[in-house]
């Protein structure tokens, strides 16, 4: 007897030590932590939701005055009718119970709503598969009164509707009302209420079990005489029960919440996103998808940046339904970015002065020797417009006066460009070689836009914002913040031809989408066989990029730079600037601007320069003239030509072209005559060759020499008459 005493005695010591360390309920509801977490935009509205706990299902902190008075008064009901008589531990009950017990009877229990929330509150107390324990039981009525001593009668009810487990993994009323009835928890109405109440003494009933037990509570809950329809509230909660509304991520910005909401983040962040935009920007691309279904285009993205703050503003990271993969966050994911590139390259080319606003470029054949093998840009029509300016190379997005300048910047300097813009290059200039004008290299949409508001910043660099607090990351493509990534009299010359309607007509016409009614600067871009479409440009205040594509990298059909992605960029800039002025960026103070003719290339015009560049005319030089002296214009010198073992010899033929206006032109390859003219085709063997143009006497005029590279050619061409006949077939 002296042991029991003596045992029961620490018992109850323990239970008040523990009591005594019971958080308070200010405690309780800081450390309340829900398993969504949400994602805010810049003004308060909910963006999205996000599930972050995979092993509970809960909501947020609901006060009692936002939860239904249904829903109060069935739990209190259901749970502890004298809640609020008792001191935390209702003795009758207690009392009766035991006697119950005694005789074998069934009784309602004697656990009232604050010996619950102990338990919750406590770890020591909680309840496992073989019910508490003597002492469990002795802490927990200790507890409960230290908690009505400590707290309000409104504030134990409160936490304990905010932590009670309902069904499953639901826990709190947040969670319950959400999933199981699809509403918010100030909605809930009699039936629903009786339902939930249930749920707390049986959460893993049968769906008919809790059906009896909510028809009890429902009872109770009304006025005497009043019938409950307990068949109707049968169909109820075995339909409530089968309800997952809660769902894992919900929202309208999905892939920014993933970024922005990992595994342990805080329960609500802000992010920089304006909810009408993001709204408005995938619908608009949404729409589009829509019309282009029909040319195999399921996916596509869209980034709006704030020019002076380079916050995100709207983060679209795929089509949603259109999409076969839409977890793929497009604004993210690195795609090949087709002649987006080109800016950059024509604005450090102008920084270096190599070239001007009005030089002239010649958009003609190319055969560029690499190391590799001869490189042969084509432009995006097939067809070629002869010697324009850089304004008009650059405006018609034309690819041969593009390599042609990557030629004098090179591809490593060019390199160096992209990566002080930002763009995270995985490979170096040499790997991508003269191709990397034309996009060859991958990037992702958001840091080719970051890097087109660099332009719109008149060259200056710093990082995109997707919070309210400062960027802790450096830029993943090498960019340091606030730095001068291009020279701004270069940014501004480029700026002035992207928003130059009549520099881009040869290739779009006047009156496309890329020409807005207020001031704009756009560049469209298509990636090799058609895979990725692009439109990014600005305004005075924004940045707009766009891509449309398939994240698995199947071709598009037929689809181009002003039917693809232009028609959703032109759509949010519309949206963006329907009550906002955007006026033209002011030149630099060193910039010089002068009438410039071309003699007949193109009509004269005024054009911007740097100084010491300014030019009142620009011609041909002799040697591309016609009245110049003859030259041989391809294959150019060193150019190393492979064969196809797959095509038969006879098939493959080498252009040799001249250039000047020389008549009686004579081509000799290795010393021996076998063209006449100014063209010839000439079926190649592999070695090393010298080719070389004459006049009728044989002086000679001009020579270049070549390789040609390749296996499986059986039969070496080497007879003089042979020669002339391959290269003249049909003569």
């Amino acid at each position: 007897m002296k042991l029991a005493r003596a045992w029961l005695a620490a018992t109850a010591l323990c239970a008040l030590q523990s009591a005594h360390a019971l958080p308070t309920f200010d405690e309780v509801r800081a450390a309340h932590r829900a398993s969504d977490s949400v994602l805010l935009d810049r003004h308060g509205e909910v963006l999205h939701r996000l599930r972050t706990d995979p092993k509970l299902r809960r909501g947020e902190w609901v006060r009692l005055e936002d939860i239904s008075p249904a829903l109060r008064h069935a739990i209190l009901a259901s749970e502890d009718k004298r809640f609020h008589e008792h001191s935390g531990v209702d003795w009758r009950a207690a009392s009766a119970a035991a006697w119950g017990n005694l005789w074998n009877t069934r009784t309602r229990g004697a656990s009232t709503i604050t010996m619950q929330l102990a338990g919750l509150l406590e770890d020591g107390l909680r309840q496992d598969g073989g019910g508490r324990s003597v002492a469990q039981k002795v802490g927990q009525t200790v507890a409960a009164q230290v908690l009505d001593r400590r707290w309000r009668k409104d504030q134990i009810l409160e936490a304990y509707l905010n932590l009670v487990p309902f069904r499953g993994e639901i826990v709190g009323v947040d969670a319950l009302s959400r999933t199981l009835f699809g509403k918010a928890a100030h909605g809930l109405d009699l039936q629903e209420a009786a339902v939930a109440a249930a749920l707390v003494r049986s959460p893993n009933a049968k769906p008919a079990v809790l059906a009896r037990r909510a028809c009890g509570v429902l009872r109770d809950m009304q006025p005497p005489g009043a019938k409950a329809d307990c068949e109707a509230l049968d169909v109820f909660a075995t339909s409530a029960l089968q309800r997952k509304a809660m769902m894992a991520s919900e929202g309208i910005a999905p892939h920014l919440a993933r970024r922005l909401l990992p595994a342990g983040a805080p329960p609500r962040v802000s992010s920089t996103v304006r909810a009408d935009l993001q709204r408005f920007a995938t619908s608009a691309l949404r729409q589009q998808l829509s019309e282009l279904r029909g040319r195999n285009v399921q996916d596509g993205a869209v980034v709006v940046l704030d020019n002076a703050t380079g916050e995100v503003l709207a983060w679209v990271g795929s089509s949603g339904s259109f999409s076969a993969a839409g977890e793929v966050d497009g604004v993210l994911a690195p795609r090949q970015p087709g002649s987006t590139l080109k800016p950059f390259l024509y604005a450090q080319a102008l920084a270096e002065q190599r070239i001007t606003a009005a030089s002239l470029l010649e958009d003609s054949p190319a055969h560029i020797p690499t190391a590799a093998g001869l490189y042969v840009p084509q432009n995006y029509d097939r067809q070629f417009k002869g010697w324009v300016t850089v304004r008009t190379a650059l405006g018609a997005s034309l690819n041969v006066p593009a390599v042609r300048t990557l030629v004098m910047v090179s591809p490593d300097a060019f390199h160096r460009q992209l990566r002080a813009l930002g763009l995270p290059l995985k490979e170096s200039g040499g790997y991508y070689g003269y191709s990397l004008a034309l996009g060859s290299a991958e990037v992702p949409l958001l840091q080719l836009t970051n890097a087109y508001r660099v332009l719109a910043n008149g060259g200056r660099f710093s990082e995109v914002r997707t919070t309210r607090a400062p960027p802790s990351q450096p830029s993943p493509g090498g960019g340091r913040s606030n730095s001068q990534a291009i020279d701004p009299a270069a940014a501004f010359i480029v700026t002035d031809i992207l928003a130059d309607p009549n520099a881009r007509a040869r290739t779009f016409g006047t009156d496309s989408l890329l020409a807005t009614r207020f001031w704009t600067a756009v560049k469209t871009g298509t990636s090799k066989d058609m895979r990725d479409n692009w439109a990014l440009g600005y305004s005075q205040r924004y940045t707009v990029g766009v891509w449309v594509g398939n994240a698995a990298g199947a071709p598009m059909h037929d689809v181009s730079g002003t039917s693809g992605a232009a028609p959703v960029w032109a759509a949010v800039m519309q949206h963006l600037h329907a009550r906002e002025p955007s006026r033209a960026p002011a030149p630099p103070a060193r910039l010089i601007a002068q009438q410039v003719a071309f003699g007949g290339t193109e009509a004269p015009r005024r054009e911007w320069f740097v100084p010491g560049t300014q030019q009142a005319a620009f011609a041909l030089a002799s040697g591309e003239s016609r009245q110049g002296a003859p030259f041989i214009r391809q294959p150019a010198a060193g150019a190393i030509i492979a064969l196809d073992p797959d095509i038969p010899p006879r098939h493959q033929r080498l252009r040799f072209s001249a250039g000047g206006a020389a008549t009686g032109l004579r081509w000799r390859l290795d010393g021996k005559e076998f063209a006449q003219g100014a063209d010839a085709a000439w079926l190649p063997w592999p070695g090393r060759h010298v080719v070389q143009l004459t006049d009728a006497r044989g002086t000679v005029l001009d020579e270049v020499r070549i390789e040609v590279r390749g296996a499986g050619v059986r039969k070496m061409v080497t007879d003089p008459k042979t020669l002339q006949a391959v290269a003249h077939p049909g003569r």
